[in-house]
């Protein structure tokens, strides 16, 4: 009897790539499904303060849109989490997505800055409600160790619409006007939005799961996360204070009191985009290998440094607004250095029965600190508009010392 010994064929270059990537297939979904919903967003997302500007609204109504905004960022994170964990990860991303086109359609029709702020209430279900379920998708898909290279590559495709969105954003409100060139990109939004509703719920696969654990309730979640987790949470809240303060206000400081044209400003946020993407794939890998603890410390010194950059600004006489400003861009695209970093400690270090509650615990905690920021900032404008920045560069060198003393190496 003849023994059929057969040689393995080896793996195909693609199946590879797949593997070193962390394409598992329901990643690759969530990632069109990232991509589509990002795509559509970023055409008109920084570009909000002017339209609101544009249809009457002062400095407080700009900061009051952000702050809304970042409230709700905070407060759908939990619910969020706690829906991917009870209703599954494809039937949360399709809700989370039918309320966001409730909302495009509310900025669409609306003709009062009043729409906009009421169409945030649905238009943050997708930002906001996805997040938890991302990262559980991704946690469900990859191994522990696997997790920053998984994260980066969601990074990269999240953040590649908003190097060419943006610019073709700032050509439309160019070209056609503020109101109009806004409400085309909105209808090109809801298009692309539906688009992702059709690839979540044809292609998405639903895996086997262990029944999640009942729910405890956001305050003893947050009571009960690892001590590392909380120390973790510091330096973000800190950091994240660094971004928000002065983030409704860029553009204008930008445009108004620097003079750069809207389509120059879309530009530079795709230059900002273009830096983070460079940066992901290199800084997950070594994350994976090195450890996520020197990634995470170098992002929390770049959300000092850009605010830090404008608040210099009027002390630097002779530097060209060009080249500050795309300085200041490389500066906030460097902010994402330790992303995929921070995000997969973030996953290590919950519980794994209640992935998504978790972290929507955390970014609820999260979010709630910093959604008072942009009126802190604002209230700061109308005292000097250089006073916001230099708030924010204080708040986030005060994060990244914390990290440096007290934050957590690994999971």
């Amino acid at each position: 009897m003849t023994e059929d010994i057969r040689t393995p064929t080896p793996p195909s270059p693609a199946s590879r790539l797949r593997v070193f990537f962390g394409l598992e297939r329901n990643i690759v979904v969530l990632l069109a499904a990232l991509f589509l919903m990002g795509l559509g967003e970023e055409l008109w997302m920084g570009f909000v303060p002017k339209y609101l500007e544009a249809l009457g609204g002062g400095v407080l109504v700009w900061t009051t849109y952000q702050s809304l905004k970042d409230f709700l960022d905070a407060v759908y994170q939990y619910p969020g989490g706690l829906a991917a964990d009870r209703l599954g990860r494809r039937k949360a991303l399709v809700l989370f997505n039918l309320l966001a086109i409730g909302g495009y359609s509310l900025y669409l029709v609306g003709r009062h800055w009043s729409f906009i702020l009421l169409g945030t209430l649905l238009v943050a279900g997708w930002g906001s409600m996805s997040l938890p379920a991302t990262f559980a998708v991704i946690a469900d898909g990859l191994r522990q160790g696997r997790r920053a290279i998984g994260f980066s590559v969601q990074s990269i495709l999240k953040r590649i619409p908003i190097v060419v969105a943006p610019v073709l954003g700032g050509w439309l409100l160019y070209a056609y006007g503020i109101i109009p060139g806004f409400r085309i990109a909105l209808l090109v939004t809801i298009a692309l939005a539906f688009a992702a509703l059709f690839v979540q719920q044809r292609m998405y696969k639903d895996l086997p799961a262990a029944t999640p654990a009942a729910p405890t309730g956001v305050w003893k979640t947050l009571r009960f996360l690892r001590p590392e987790l909380k120390k973790l949470l510091v330096s973000d809240i800190l950091a994240r204070l660094a971004e928000g303060i002065p983030e409704a206000l860029v553009v204008i400081y930008a445009t108004t009191n620097l003079g750069a044209s809207i389509a120059l400003y879309g530009a530079l946020k795709g230059l900002q985009m273009l830096v983070s993407i460079v940066c992901y794939l290199p800084a997950g890998k070594l994350a994976d290998r090195w450890g996520q603890a020197p990634f995470i410390a170098m992002t929390f010194g770049f959300f000092a440094l850009f605010p830090l950059a404008f608040a210099a600004y009027a002390f630097l006489p002779g530097w060209g607004v060009v080249p500050f400003l795309v300085t200041a861009a490389i500066l906030a695209g460097l902010r994402e250095l330790g992303e995929p970093a921070r995000k997969s400690l973030i996953v290590d270090l919950v519980a794994q029965d209640r992935r998504g509650e978790g972290v929507g615990a955390y970014y609820l905690a999260r979010g709630l600190a910093v959604a008072p920021a942009p009126l802190l900032g604002g209230a700061l404008w109308l005292i000097s508009p250089q006073l916001p920045f230099a708030a924010a560069a204080v708040a986030g060198l005060a994060g990244l010392v914390w990290y440096l003393w007290r934050g957590p190496r690994s999971a």
